[in-house]
């Protein structure tokens, strides 16, 4: 302790003779408090300095440890979500491709089925021209039948005598008989 005090209070201040007084210089007397004071707070706060000093060390390197474990936690989340991404991409993309040949496999049966349509109608009406054709000659036939038979009898009105008419009628019923008897 002494050697401390040597140390901090240089020795030419403590000249037996001259005793204790004052020192009126402010320069020197703050230079040496200064000096006791830091001395002292070394040789005893050293343990208190040093378990502060320690606990925040502790806490800086705990704070760093958190931060990294943080750090690697959200790399991998970032990892984790980048794969999750691409997997909804590519889903996406199989969608859009799967929906495109849906898409177009509908679009053909559409125009197959409308192809489809276009020959029954086609058939449909072909058939029902056919069927208004041969209405239309039919009546054409009766037509031309029934003036036919009106011609025919005007002139035979007109050409036939009551002789020839008789003969006529003799003459059919004869073929009718002979055509009854063949038949029976």
């Amino acid at each position: 302790m002494r050697n401390l005090i040597f140390f901090v209070i240089p020795f030419h201040f403590w000249l037996p003779a001259e005793g204790f007084k004052l020192n009126t210089n402010l320069l020197e007397t703050n230079l040496i408090n200064l000096g006791v004071v830091l001395g002292l707070l070394v040789y005893f706060g050293k343990g208190v300095l040093n378990n502060l000093l320690d606990k925040r060390k502790q806490t800086i390197l705990s704070t760093i440890r958190d931060a990294e474990e943080r750090y690697k936690e959200a790399t991998d989340k970032l990892k984790q979500a980048q794969i999750r991404l691409q997997q909804a991409e590519l889903k996406a993309n199989e969608i859009r491709v799967n929906g495109l040949s849906e898409m177009e496999k509908e679009k053909q049966d559409l125009i197959n089925i409308a192809d489809e349509d276009s020959k029954r109608l086609e058939d449909s009406k072909n058939a029902t021209i056919r069927f208004e054709e041969q209405r239309a000659i039919e009546q054409v036939r009766q037509q031309v039948s029934r003036l036919a038979l009106e011609r025919a009898s005007e002139v035979l009105n007109n050409c036939l005598n009551s002789e020839l008419h008789s003969r006529m009628i003799d003459y059919h019923i004869g073929l009718l008989k002979t055509m009854g008897s063949t038949t029976e």
